[in-house]
């Protein structure tokens, strides 16, 4: 298993939760409302590595490419978290503001595996 690499990310860092409830609608308008599944609400986490050296950029990038054909999860201990979770990451964007440096914008979306 593949660990993200050391670079912390910049704050601020947003976390959202995103519970997995079922709804049934009865024809009267009441509703009933349940979570589903075992691991029912997943975490997702916009980060933001600002103004990094291309070096790190580059690592950033290159670990998120190595995993893109096979969406591999990673292991990541977000900040302000207690542990390490497993995450895959769909989407990233690397904006260059200044030369030599690089912005990294990515969503980690947690996964549940063995």
């Amino acid at each position: 298993m593949a660990t993200f690499p050391a670079i912390q990310p910049s704050y601020p860092v947003q976390k959202e939760s995103k519970p997995k409830i079922r709804t049934v609608e009865y024809g009267d308008g009441y509703q009933q409302r349940f979570t589903f599944g075992l691991h029912n609400t997943v975490k997702i986490f916009n980060l933001q590595w600002t103004n990094l050296s291309e070096a790190d950029a580059d690592t950033i990038e290159t670990f998120l490419y190595d995993r893109v054909d096979d969406q591999a999860s990673f292991d990541y201990l977000p900040p302000e978290e207690l542990s390490s979770m497993k995450f895959v990451c769909k989407t990233w964007r690397k904006t260059i503001p200044y030369p030599t440096y690089a912005t990294i914008t990515a969503t980690f979306e947690q996964v549940f595996e063995p």
